[in-house]
């Protein structure tokens, strides 16, 4: 129904393949085969080795670390009650059909994909031939909107354009910038800062949406992934000012300040709308990459470059639950510092806490290994 308007030299590669076994080349000189999952010397300790090396040239960084014990994941629980994440370690076009699968769900009707289109000299983002597949499979559309930030490329729908061709999303799909014809407003229920959210006019046009997110620190946020995705991404320029100002807005169009509380509770509050829009997410999926991990987020041109290799592709239907998971996996990672320093330091977890607070997602789940 429609709504109103740490990169492996080729040895190293070699010896990393015959580590994981199985590995093929296949199509443009990538690996193709899924590399077996490694397994504890201690059963009772679930661990799997989280670096794929046929991600190194294509996907992002795989570097090369210990295994983790995915049982040591804080909010990780056995309790039927808690929604589901699954996870996978294999970043590919494959392995991310995979994990949509997994959800059980089948999108009807005009189907938006979101993803951060990047800014201009970043190369961080989600590569499109990594999500093409999933993409044509659903008949989507790629839908972002402009940013609030105007020494940027992408914050007139022009340039935006230019940059979404740039990096390839145009080939891929059509692209629809949502708000290059008007914004509107919605109500927020039960915010404790935000009374109404600012859309892109054409949001409201998506009888499904599918929330692709690239999950890596944030200069400001601390963390993004898909409830910053939804929250900020779905909002246009002035929406954005307005979750960035703490609820209060930006007269001037002038980029706002707030206590760090009040933004990151604008954030949980505006991604609970957006989840409600979506016929209380019935409507909305949400998938989690996590590779290219920089404490830096793909709006800006000149990121700080990863220092965390590859982890895999996370999805759930909570999106409050999948965030939290990628939280847990980066706090559990022996190359994982950089980015937990980031997120302790601008409160990220906050937005968390916010939407738990507010009677949106949960942050105990349960893990599914579907390469187990």
């Amino acid at each position: 129904m429609k709504k109103r308007t740490a990169a492996l030299g080729f040895a190293a590669v070699v010896v990393a393949a015959a580590i994981f076994g199985g590995i093929r080349i296949g199509e443009n000189n990538t690996y193709a085969e899924t590399a077996e999952v490694a397994e504890a010397t201690d059963t009772a300790e679930r661990t799997i080795r989280y670096s794929r090396p046929e991600e190194e040239a294509t996907y992002g960084p795989t570097g090369a670390r210990e295994r983790i014990d995915f049982n040591a994941l804080e909010y990780r629980t056995e309790d039927e009650s808690a929604p589901v994440v699954y996870f996978t370690d294999n970043i590919s076009p494959e392995g991310l059909m995979n994990i949509y699968h997994m959800l059980g769900v089948t999108p009807q009707g005009n189907v938006g994909v979101k993803v951060s289109t990047g800014e201009a000299g970043n190369n961080h983002y989600l590569n499109p031939n990594l999500i093409k597949d999933l993409v044509w499979d659903v008949n989507g559309t790629i839908i972002e909107t402009n940013t609030a930030d105007v020494g940027g490329l992408r914050a007139t729908t022009a340039m935006h354009y230019q940059v979404c061709a740039d990096h390839g999303w145009t080939d891929l799909a059509k692209v629809d910038i949502m708000d290059e014809f008007g914004t509107t407003r919605l109500p927020v229920t039960g915010g404790q800062y935000l009374k109404e959210v600012e859309i892109g006019e054409s949001l409201e046009s998506y009888d499904f949406v599918l929330v692709l997110s690239h999950f890596k620190g944030h200069g400001i946020a601390g963390f993004g992934g898909a409830l910053k995705n939804t929250a900020i991404g779905f909002s246009s320029p002035n929406g954005k000012l307005l979750i960035h100002s703490g609820g209060v807005g930006s007269p001037d169009g002038s980029f706002p300040s707030s206590s760090q509380e009040a933004f990151t509770s604008c954030m949980a509050e505006a991604a609970k709308t957006y989840y409600e829009l979506f016929d209380n997410g019935n409507n909305i999926l949400y998938i989690n990459v996590m590779n290219n991990l920089s404490i830096d987020c793909d709006c800006i041109g000149t990121p700080a470059a990863p220092t965390m290799a590859n982890v895999g592709i996370l999805a759930s239907r909570d999106p409050v639950a999948l965030d939290q998971a990628c939280i847990d996996i980066v706090h559990a990672a022996p190359d994982g510092g950089d980015i937990t320093a980031r997120v302790d330091a601008l409160q990220g977890i906050h937005t968390l806490e916010h939407a738990v607070e507010i009677g949106f997602g949960s942050r105990n789940y349960r893990l599914d290994i579907i390469d187990e």
